[in-house]
C-alpha cells in the first residue's frame, strides 16, 4: 500500500460513523462508548462488556502480557507458580555450584597449582603445564551446564532452545570484541543481566560462564579466567533469581540501577581479591584495602557503561527475546 493510500485509508476510518471491531481492546471500547464506535452485535453494552473481559481474563498463561511504564514483559500467576516448583530442584542445586563447588575449585587452583606449588610429575602438570587454569575454567564450565541440563528433565532439548542461548553469549563476546579499544567499557554484563531475566538464572549462570571463557580466545586466556567465568555466571544467576522472585521488575532505571550495583560491587568485588591472588603469594588485608581502592576507578567505570548499555539495549532486547519465548516455547 502506497503511502497516499495509506493516508486516503485512515482519513475514511477516523471519519466512519459505524466501525466493525475484531479485536479485544476494540470490544471493551464498543461496549463502553457506543457512541464512538458501534460494535456489531444484537448483545447490550453490558453483555458485550461481560463477554470482552471475560476473554481478557482467560488468556493463555504465557501470554498475560504487562506493558511496565517503559519495559515489556510476559507475566502470569499461575505461569510463574509452576515454574517456581519446577526450578526448586535446580535452583538448590545452582547454589551449591555456585557458593561452594566454584569457588571451592578456584581455591585449590589458586593454593595447590600456583607458583612453584607444582609437584613434578603430577598428571595435570603434564597435560596443562603451568596453565592449569585452562583446566580450572573447564570444571568450571561444566559445572555451569549442569543446572541448565536439569531444565530438559522429562523432556528433549530442543536445538532452537540453545541457539538463543549461544546467540546471547555471541552477542556479548562481539560487544566485548566491539569496544575492546575502551578499556572497562563494555556491554557483557547488560547482556548477561538480560539473559538471566529473559530465560532464568541458570540460562544466566550459563551464558555468563561461555561468555567469560570464549571471549578469552580473543583477549588472552589466564588464571583470570576462571574467576571471570565465576563473577559473571553468578551475576547472570542473580539476575535471573531476583526477577522469578519478583525482586528485580523489568524496568529500565531499576534494572539501570541494578546493573551498576552488581557491576561495582559484584564484579569489582571479585576480581579485585582475584588480582591480588594473581599478583602477589601472601595474602593480608591492608593488601585486599590496597586492591578495592586501587580498582574502585575502574570499577565504576565499568559500572557506569553497564548503566548506560541497560538503558540503551534492555527494552528492545527483552521485547525480542519474549516474543520469541512465545512464539517457539522456549524454556
Amino acid at each position: 500500500m502506497s503511502r497516499e493510500s495509506k493516508k486516503e485509508f485512515l482519513e475514511k476510518y477516523y471519519q466512519a460513523k459505524e466501525v466493525a471491531a475484531d479485536g479485544l481492546g476494540h470490544k471493551i471500547h464498543a461496549a463502553v462508548d457506543a457512541e464512538k464506535v458501534k460494535y456489531k452485535s444484537k448483545k447490550g453494552r453490558l453483555d458485550e462488556m461481560k463477554e470482552a473481559l471475560s476473554e481478557l481474563k482467560e488468556e493463555g498463561s504465557a501470554g498475560d502480557q504487562i506493558l511496565y511504564d517503559d519495559v515489556f514483559e510476559v507475566d502470569s500467576e499461575a505461569f510463574i507458580t509452576t515454574e517456581k516448583k519446577k526450578l526448586s530442584k535446580r535452583t538448590k542445586v545452582s547454589l551449591f555450584l555456585l557458593l561452594v563447588m566454584i569457588p571451592l575449585t578456584i581455591a585449590i587452583g589458586v593454593i595447590r597449582f600456583r607458583g612453584t606449588d607444582y609437584d613434578a610429575g603430577t598428571l595435570l602438570q603434564t597435560i596443562f603445564g603451568s596453565r592449569i587454569y585452562y583446566f580450572i575454567s573447564l570444571v568450571i564450565m561444566i559445572y555451569a551446564m549442569v543446572p541448565f541440563f536439569m531444565v530438559f528433565e522429562g523432556r528433549k532439548p530442543q536445538a532452537r532452545e540453545m541457539i538463543v542461548l549461544a546467540t546471547m553469549a555471541a552477542l556479548a563476546c562481539a560487544g566485548r570484541a566491539a569496544f575492546f579499544m575502551v578499556p572497562s567499557i563494555k556491554p557483557v554484563i547488560a547482556i548477561v543481566i538480560i539473559s538471566g531475566i529473559a530465560f532464568g538464572g541458570e540460562a544466566g549462570f550459563l551464558v555468563g560462564a561461555v561468555t567469560m571463557l570464549v571471549s578469552n580466545f580473543l583477549f588472552g586466556q589466564g588464571p583470570w579466567t576462571p574467576w571471570q567465568m565465576f563473577a559473571m555466571g553468578f551475576i547472570g544467576f542473580l539476575s535471573g533469581i531476583l526477577h522469578q522472585k519478583g525482586l528485580l521488575p523489568a524496568k529500565r532505571l531499576t534494572l539501570c540501577i541494578y546493573g551498576f550495583l552488581v557491576t561495582f560491587f559484584v564484579y569489582g568485588g571479585i576480581m579485585n581479591p582475584a588480582a591480588m591472588f594473581m599478583s602477589v603469594y601472601e595474602f593480608t588485608w591492608s593488601g585486599l584495602l590496597a586492591m578495592y581502592i586501587s580498582g574502585a576507578p575502574v570499577d565504576f567505570v565499568h559500572a557506569c557503561s553497564t548503566f548506560i548499555f541497560l538503558w540503551l539495549g534492555a527494552r528492545p532486547l527483552l521485547e525480542k527475546l519474549q516474543r520469541i519465548k512465545v512464539k517457539y516455547g522456549l524454556l
